[in-house]
């Protein structure tokens, strides 16, 4: 059985990484059994999480676990898609991923003491004090640099918050009318879009970015109705707190 090794649980939500998030809903959409693993980065062999373990492999980074799985466990989820609709699920994924991802990442890493503490005491919650202090404070500096050297670290927050809402715009007008990102079947896109948007809309730090969101019906909708299918045992997500 595989075993999947990712942050602690936390906010009611599948995880507070939001690629630890994503690969655990790919492994329940595509019904493989797996076990969790709870641990931090310093642990990892690769220094990130998640990371599997199967048959004596160890694999990170979700794109490269996805492609083994999908390679070894068969592709139950994306066999269906045309070219067209296989080339929106590559764009979607690196709009999520590749940008999303780092405008909730400034708020949680970057923006305002409160959410660093909120956002600390979720990531690191598995660490005696005070060695939990001395590690998320290398950790938040190695963040920082991360987001300096993608660009969104170097900007004022409204330009950040800015650039985040024009994302969430595009992803809530695609989401109008639709049960998944790509229709009404359900493909590993939505493991990436889910990842993030929990963890933007059912966390409780804040931002501009998280509030205008809030207000788009189409992605609240969305996220309860991932959780409901694909983590029942959590409940109604806790959009807002």
């Amino acid at each position: 059985m595989i075993t999947l090794h990712q942050f602690p649980r936390a906010w009611n939500i599948p995880n507070p990484s939001q690629f630890c998030a994503k690969l655990e809903t790919y492994l329940r959409m595509a019904g493989i059994e797996y076990r969790i693993a709870e641990t931090l980065p310093i642990y990892a062999p690769f220094g990130k999480l998640p990371f599997i373990e199967d048959n004596g492999q160890k694999l990170a980074d979700s794109r490269v676990i996805i492609c083994y799985l999908q390679q070894h466990y068969g592709d139950s989820l994306d066999g269906h898609l045309s070219a067209e609709k296989s080339a929106r699920s590559l764009a979607w994924q690196r709009l999520l991923e590749e940008h999303l991802y780092w405008v909730c990442m400034y708020s949680r890493w970057q923006y305002g003491a409160e959410n660093w503490r909120i956002n600390k005491r979720a990531i690191f919650q598995g660490l005696p004090q005070p060695l939990a202090d001395l590690v998320a404070a290398r950790y938040r500096l190695r963040i920082k640099g991360q987001m300096r050297g993608h660009g969104i670290g170097r900007l004022p927050a409204a330009q950040v918050f800015e650039l985040g809402r024009r994302d969430v715009a595009a992803v809530s007008a695609a989401l109008h009318g639709k049960t998944f990102l790509l229709g009404d079947r359900p493909s590993s896109v939505d493991a990436s879009a889910y990842g993030v948007l929990i963890n933007l809309l059912a966390c409780p730090v804040t931002s501009p970015v998280k509030d205008y969101a809030l207000t788009q019906s189409a992605l609240v909708d969305y996220c309860r109705r991932m959780q409901f299918r694909y983590f029942p045992e959590l409940g109604e997500p806790q959009f807002g707190a």
